[in-house]
């Protein structure tokens, strides 16, 4: 997926557009939009956008348009500095970080909003839930310098499930519980187990996500107050799977900062490749009970006609997203430009 398409950036009239793609453990492809001019690009690396090592270029590419950069510590979080031979530059990072144990954790920077701004990296992240870290996602995570987790999942599920990090006062921890009518997610597996489950439906799916937007406005005050914040950020929020709750808290962020809604569909659709692994080893735990998979499918996976239908619901009742913030949950235009202004450059 292309990152903050033809994105300018400080004082650049050449569209460098780059995207971090891992080919392994220790290594990274970068590529950067070959329409642009080829005067030679240098490029820095930091742990932080606001620590890029300057003084250490850590490659310098002419004739071409992308780069390959090995012997990276997988224990760090990369991002990555792009400088043209006028001086304009461009910060870049992963859009899945390798934090082992959270598969579907990733940044929302790079996407482009409508007045030609990006969202900044290393500021929003959203998750799976932290439960399973290994000892390096731990690590990494710990690098990445997270001031507040917010949890989107049930007191039963945190009980059954809590998560590895955080795990000290340095970093805050909240929990903004969602949750589906009476549904119970815990037990969905005894549920599934016992072949109970021909109530899911991707009808059962929608409506889970249109009640997230209808009876939970003080989540969204309460999240978007946080976000606001620069003393809680960089943030994470997360639910179990992150692909509903979650997937939903990332399309009220985007849409609010003006990004178009065919990025806010395509952020969402990454949860089903990002989780493809998870729901391998889910399948293959349920087949031996005689269950037929492709009745609880809906239950496991993120179409984008979901995440599109409640865009649809949102324009419908409300007019746009933005209204529905300002004009249902009591957000303030002021805090809507603020968080502009904040999370954009």
């Amino acid at each position: 997926m292309s990152i903050g398409r033809y994105v300018k950036r400080m004082q650049d009239h050449v569209p460098l557009g780059a995207n971090v793609i891992r080919r392994g453990d220790d290594s990274v492809e970068i590529r950067w939009n070959p329409a642009a001019a080829d005067p030679g690009v240098t490029l820095y690396r930091g742990d932080a956008p606001d620590r890029i090592e300057i003084d250490t270029p850590v490659a310098h590419v002419n004739g071409g348009h992308s780069v390959m950069l090995s012997g990276l510590d997988p224990g760090r979080p990369h991002f990555f500095k792009l400088v043209a031979a006028d001086g304009a530059g461009l910060v870049v990072g992963e859009r899945r970080p390798a934090v082992e144990g959270a598969p579907n954790l990733r940044d929302l920077g790079g996407y482009e909003a409508k007045d030609g701004r990006c969202v900044k990296w290393g500021t929003i992240f959203r998750s799976s839930n932290l439960a399973r870290l290994t000892d390096q996602g731990l690590a990494l995570v710990k690098q990445m310098g997270i001031r507040l987790v917010c949890d989107f999942r049930t007191e039963a599920e945190v009980a059954r499930a809590p998560n590895r990090f955080p795990d000290s006062t340095d970093t805050g921890y909240l929990r903004l519980p969602i949750q589906h009518g009476d549904f119970e997610p815990t037990a969905v597996f005894d549920r599934i187990r016992n072949g109970d489950y021909a109530w899911i439906s991707e009808e059962f799916m929608l409506q889970g996500y249109i009640e997230s937007i209808e009876r939970h406005h003080a989540v969204w005050l309460q999240f978007f107050d946080l976000l606001v914040d620069s003393q809680c950020r960089p943030l994470l929020f997360h639910c179990t799977g992150g692909k509903d709750r979650t997937g939903a808290a990332a399309a009220l962020i985007l849409l609010s900062l003006g990004v178009p809604a065919e990025t806010v569909v395509a952020d969402y659709g990454l949860s089903d490749g990002y989780n493809a692994d998870v729901r391998k080893a889910i399948y293959e735990y349920l087949r031996p009970f005689g269950v037929d998979i492709a009745k609880v499918e809906p239950y496991f996976t993120a179409p984008e006609s979901r995440i599109r239908a409640l865009l649809a619901h949102v324009d419908a009742r409300y007019g746009s997203a933005v209204d529905y913030l300002v004009k249902k949950v009591g957000i303030s235009e002021k805090t809507i430009a603020l968080l502009r202004d904040t999370l954009l450059e």
